[in-house]
């Protein structure tokens, strides 16, 4: 565009640029005299909003423009051209402030993603603010970033933070990974990295799952705190990653051992190893953990224990959202009284042990009081009972087993609570709390969680929705020598 078209209004003509500027000293000016004042009559006279108005019909028509930026992009042969304010530019980026030092007419050359945002990131620095969609949060930060504009630079990381949820076609928080690494945005990053670790069943049936980088799939595999359905369900899916992407013999090995294989029941395994090209392809590299796994179904957890070390993360089960591992608990109205309910899961992964039940019993209560707020008594009339007020208790989740057991010996049991949330119309996991069996409750459950209000966004339809999984950890008791 050769310029941005509009009526000059009389009084950006008279004062141009720098009459902008004065006008925007004497608003602040006045808001403080406003502030610091103690007359009683004293008041904030507030234009902010006409004079943002100003700033955009200055970038709009060009009134008084000083400098001139010709925007090129190899998507097209003519320039966009902005009539801009040297002051307004320098002011927000020291970038443009050292390129329009000693010339009135500069040059950028830009990638065709961030030359079609480059209009809206003028605007923002004319008006302090802009409304951006998913697929133009990367293109905005990199000329936020590329510009030295600070502010929207954070600004569009914490947009990308707190969008992770959204729903888009093509899936974006892969996307988002693999931008944060590339510019070093460690809270960026681990935010992805744990919204695809709490959601990758949703994860694993999208378009994104196939653009996933090898050390991003590397790094999800490591991870004990995976939420999906069940360990074959990921091999499922990392084995279409691997068909799709053809990597090398070593990428490909490595990928498959960090497969948790005891956790998948012995008649899976064999069906794998029958009908799976990718295992049958790799099978010399993988060979030994599934003799391994093998193994441990048919031995008993502590005869195995005795020769193997289970003390490691592939007999350690992820957050398996099956029913032979935990349960899922809707409570309505959460924060009316206390509830309970029970369920069962298998002992543990073993097949060894499947036929196994261990019942389990939970308490929640929505306003358990600590020890130091609940009620004191004492001998004087005038203070026998503190007075407790209800927002000073917290939510409270206790899981304990119905029942102990002989079988219980070398098992002890990690216990994962998800928090399930609706965020832009999906509902997906953005909590979870672990414990392990010296503990019946986490201590920090629901802390920050306002169950009063209906509006709560730990709540979906005025109601807390949770999964509780049980995870049977093993622990070798005696070493036998080899």
């Amino acid at each position: 565009m050769a310029r941005l078209t509009g009526t000059r209004p009389v009084a950006t003509r008279r004062w141009g640029c720098a009459g902008t500027f004065l006008l925007l000293l004497f608003t602040v000016q006045a808001a403080q005299k406003a502030d610091f004042s103690g007359d009683s009559t004293a008041a904030t006279i507030n234009h902010s909003l006409t004079l943002l108005q100003r700033l955009q019909e200055l970038l709009q028509n060009g009134n008084g423009s000083d400098s001139v930026l010709r925007v090129r992009s190899a998507a097209s042969d003519e320039p966009k051209v902005f009539h801009t304010h040297q002051l307004l530019l320098s002011l927000q980026s020291e970038v443009f402030e050292s390129l329009l030092r000693n010339q009135s007419v500069v040059t950028l050359y830009e990638p065709p993603e961030t030359a079609a945002l480059f209009e809206k990131f003028i605007r923002y620095l004319y008006c302090g603010g802009v409304s951006i969609l998913l697929h133009q949060a990367i293109p905005m930060h990199q000329l936020a970033s590329k510009y030295r504009v600070w502010g929207l630079q954070r600004g569009v990381a914490e947009y990308m933070r707190t969008h992770l949820a959204s729903e888009s076609s093509q899936g974006h928080v892969v996307g988002w990974y693999h931008y944060a690494v590339r510019v070093g945005d460690a809270a960026l990053q681990e935010s992805c990295l744990q919204f695809l670790a709490w959601n990758l069943s949703a994860v694993l049936g999208s378009a994104e799952w196939g653009s996933v980088s090898v050390e991003l799939l590397l790094l999800l595999l490591e991870r004990s705190d995976l939420v999906l359905h069940s360990e074959l369900e990921l091999y499922t899916a990392v084995e279409g990653w691997l068909s799709r992407r053809q990597p090398e013999a070593p990428v490909a090995e490595r990928v498959l051992r960090a497969i948790r294989y005891p956790m998948i029941a012995p008649s899976q395994l064999f069906r794998l190893q029958a009908q799976s090209a990718v295992l049958a392809r790799h099978r010399a590299a993988v060979q030994d953990l599934l003799f391994q796994a093998f193994q441990f179904h048919a031995a008993s957890p502590l005869h195995f224990a005795k020769y193997f070390d289970v003390n490691c993360s592939m007999f350690l089960p992820r957050n398996y959202l099956a029913p032979s591992w935990g349960s899922q608990w809707v409570i309505t109205n959460p924060a009316r009284d206390d509830r309970s309910t029970s369920f069962q899961t298998q002992l543990g992964p073993s097949s060894h042990d499947a036929g196994k039940r261990v019942t389990w019993n939970v308490l929640f209560s929505p306003r358990w009081l600590p020890v130091s707020l609940r009620p004191v008594y004492s001998d004087s009339v005038a203070g026998a009972i503190q007075p407790v007020r209800i927002e000073d208790g917290r939510p409270r989740l206790v899981i304990t087993p119905a029942m102990s057991s002989p079988d219980f010996a070398g098992v002890s049991f990690q216990k994962t609570v998800l928090v399930g949330v609706r965020q832009q119309g999906r509902v997906l996991v953005k909590h979870a709390y672990s414990f392990h069996q010296s503990s019946d409750e986490t201590a920090d459950f629901l802390a920050h969680a306002d169950l009063q209000k209906r509006t709560s966004e730990y709540l979906i339809d005025n109601s807390l929705h949770l999964h509780i999984i049980i995870k049977p950890v093993y622990h070798s008791l005696i070493k036998v020598k080899k």
